[in-house]
């Protein structure tokens, strides 16, 4: 009897030594939530190859990626985030590359205390935003860069002409707030949709206001409209842009009226002419060797690199997590949200270096811009 008695008792050691190690090896969960489908896949669609070809592991634990479509809807991003967090038990969401759908996550985030690595460009403040981190350069950041330059050039009267939502917004209000350019005047506020096919009225009046420069606060190809439309109406001055229109679809659309576009961006898609003093450099060569290598050079998106930049935050933030909870509880979310805050220090990207404290969820600085021009048909690196 005795001996059965120990034999049962050592099988439950061994059955709970067996669980503690199911336990102990469980992986990290990510959740994806990005625009493979409507008008947002254009950026969408990169972000998700770079989840397929990313390591399975996380800061040496197996890690899982599952991906949902939101379908470039705001309604569907966040019904899938709560499907990744109460079905799959997911430990931390990243997404979307939409603005509206990103700030839309920051509420279910905050909603079911979940870890957020957003990859829309919103300007996140740690007590506002207390799960929520952005993986993106913040909209006053990028738009600096091209203020310094319109600084250069002698620029005091700006027209703008924008997306009319939460982009164009992000933009303008980036114009409003910045204080690189003393007593800068803004001539004009002039939106359209991203549906849009002509913006002669817009162009025209902008012109009317005879502006030293004008801002353009878009995106993607349709970035390229208010382009087309002031270069048909003679216009000669500099026409700017946002680093959302950097890419081969914007030229493809604009053509010759988008010659001599200015615009900022991250640095990684131009890694191979940084200089070896940029701290990006090497990372950003490796990551682009491996999304070439997947999916080819002429695959290469402008955006994509922040879906391996938040992996790189994971890195940093996880070891932390695991030293106090496991992956699938509440604690290790927490405890995630807490790593996220105040282990990412000097975390190189492809885009830049991430320094987050309680204040600053974003935590980039001037290594994460450059600024380019459209130059015989091609995005080149400008001298800045």
């Amino acid at each position: 009897m005795k001996f059965t008695r120990k034999l049962a008792a050592g099988l439950m050691a061994v059955s709970l030594f067996a669980s503690a190690g199911m336990v102990a090896a469980k992986e990290v969960s990510v959740g994806v939530v990005v625009s493979t489908t409507g008008s947002g896949a254009v950026l969408g669609i990169p972000y998700r190859n770079v989840f397929e070809i990313l390591p399975k592991e996380i800061a040496g634990k197996p890690a899982k990626y599952i991906v949902l479509d939101d379908a470039s809807d705001v309604t569907t991003g966040v019904r899938n985030a709560k499907k990744l967090i109460e079905e799959n038990k997911v430990d931390v969401l990243v997404g979307s590359n939409s603005v509206p759908i990103t700030r839309a996550l920051m509420q279910t985030a905050v909603e079911y205390k979940v870890p957020l690595l957003a990859l829309g460009p919103v300007e996140l403040n740690g007590q506002e935003h207390p799960w929520s981190f952005g993986v993106p350069q913040p909209m006053p950041l990028m738009i600096s860069a091209v203020l310094e330059h319109m600084k250069q050039n002698g620029v005091k009267r700006l027209g703008f002409i924008g997306f009319a939502d939460a982009w164009g917004d992000a933009v303008y209000k980036a114009l409003q707030t910045q204080t690189v350019i003393p007593d800068l005047e803004i001539t004009n506020d002039e939106r359209y949709q991203r549906n849009d096919v002509s913006l002669t009225t817009q162009a025209l009046k902008v012109m009317a206001n005879k502006p030293d420069a004008v801002m353009v606060g878009a995106s993607g190809a349709p970035g390229a409209l208010p382009h087309i439309a002031l270069n048909e109406r003679g216009y000669k001055r500099t026409v700017y842009n946002g680093h959302g229109s950097v890419s081969g679809d914007f030229i493809r659309i604009g053509g010759a009226h988008a010659e001599g576009t200015v615009a900022p961006t991250g640095p990684f898609l131009f890694a191979e002419q940084l200089p070896d003093s940029n701290p990006v450099k090497p990372v950003a060569t490796k990551y682009l060797a491996m999304y070439d290598e997947a999916y080819g050079v002429s695959a290469r998106s402008p955006f994509a690199g922040y879906a391996f930049d938040a992996y790189l935050l994971l890195q940093a933030a996880v070891p932390s997590a695991l030293k106090t909870a496991t992956p699938g509880t509440p604690e290790f979310r927490q405890a995630l949200r807490d790593a996220l805050e105040n282990d990412v220090k000097g975390v190189v990207g492809t885009h830049g270096v991430y320094t987050m404290t309680p204040e600053d969820h974003n935590g980039l600085d001037h290594w994460a811009r450059v600024l380019v021009e459209v130059k015989d048909g091609k995005w080149v690196l400008m001298d800045n």
